[in-house]
């Protein structure tokens, strides 16, 4: 089925991913006439030097606090109220912390039209009665709308630089996939479609968990051939999971896309799980404390999807199949002393 144009974009989001992504689609938006040239991003109203927020980006195209030095297009519009924001929208982008989503999903179910169709940006992943639940598919349930997901090697600040980068779309119908790929991709901003969608999410998901444990050997100051150890053994874990818990087939060629072990080396050498576990490695500081110390306001995905996962198991009595994933959810909930995260490494089922 396909929706009558011009197709009004709605990015429902606006924090440091959010804003890389609305520069993108702003300018997108006004050179194909498929698009509606205006773009409506909600965001969360907050008081940014005695400013509104709101205010600051539609004055000065600009989103100081969570992208500062980089301008928007005008064409984007942010909007507080989420309801007004999401209003006749045919295209919907999801790019906030994953924790918000049934929340968010609440608030906008019934305000959007069932031709509309999603793209979710949010790596996490949540608790179902039957174990795994993806944001994607609480999505799909709660606003009864086509969703395709976005992951890949994909650091906000370089892509809002235009440095050259892929990422990757998972999709259930490939003609969506497609019309979403037209809507985000630029000469830097290359994209790969796959009918993957779910192993895709999953693996944007995943990474974060592995990048707190690569975090973990940097503040140990135990070298590059170990953080390689980490990515290799955190990647066949990834593997793994997927083909426990993915409802379709598993697709070993999508761990080689962007979404894969491209997004998984970038984020254990340069996302922020990586460097807040190093933090608290070296500080004895909680993650609670250095969130708030180091992320201007932004949520850290990888401990509380390493205890999403560590739950999911336990259903499952899976606990001992993945040590990976479970040593960086005991170090950072339990207490466990972050030595124990070698020990694990050492004895890891794939040297057995």
């Amino acid at each position: 089925m396909a929706l009558a144009g011009p197709l009004k974009v709605c990015i429902v989001g606006s924090g440091n991913w959010g804003s890389a992504v609305a520069k993108i689609i702003g300018n997108n938006v006004r050179n194909l006439q498929k698009f509606a040239p205006t773009v409506n991003m909600w965001v969360f109203e907050e008081m940014v030097n005695g400013r509104k927020l709101t205010e600051i980006i539609n004055t000065d195209h600009e989103n100081v606090k969570y992208l500062p030095g980089y301008k928007l297009p005008e064409n984007v519009v942010a909007v507080p109220s989420l309801t007004d924001a999401v209003k006749d929208a045919d295209l919907l982008v999801f790019v906030i912390p994953h924790q918000f989503i049934n929340k968010i999903c609440q608030e906008i179910a019934g305000k959007v039209h069932k031709e509309a169709l999603g793209i979710t940006l949010i790596k996490g992943i949540d608790e179902g009665p039957e174990g795994l639940k993806l944001i994607s598919d609480i999505i799909r349930e709660k606003m009864g709308i086509d969703v395709s997901v976005l992951m890949g090697a994909n650091i906000a600040n370089e892509v809002a630089a235009e440095k050259f980068c892929e990422t990757t779309i998972g999709t259930r119908i490939l003609d969506n996939g497609l019309l979403f790929k037209e809507l985000l991709q630029t000469p830097n901003f290359r994209i790969t479609v796959v009918d993957d969608a779910d192993t895709v999410e999953l693996c944007g998901a995943l990474k974060n968990i592995v990048a707190v444990g690569a975090g973990f050997c940097d503040g140990l100051n135990c070298g590059d051939n170990t953080k390689a150890a980490v990515i290799r053994l955190g990647l066949m874990e990834m593997i793994a999971f997927a083909k426990v818990f993915c409802k379709g087939q598993v697709s070993t060629s999508t761990f080689l896309e962007s979404c894969g072990v491209a997004d998984l080396i970038t984020t254990c050498y340069g996302g922020r799980n990586r460097k807040v576990s190093e933090a608290f490695v070296k500080t004895g500081k909680s993650i609670a404390e250095l969130e708030k110390e180091m992320l201007n306001g932004q949520k850290l995905q990888g401990p509380q999807t390493s205890a999403e996962v560590y739950r999911i198991l336990q259903q499952k009595a899976m606990v001992d199949k993945f040590p990976l994933f479970t040593a960086v959810y005991r170090i950072c909930y339990e207490g466990i002393p972050v030595e124990e995260f070698i020990s694990c490494l050492q004895s890891h089922p794939e040297h057995m």
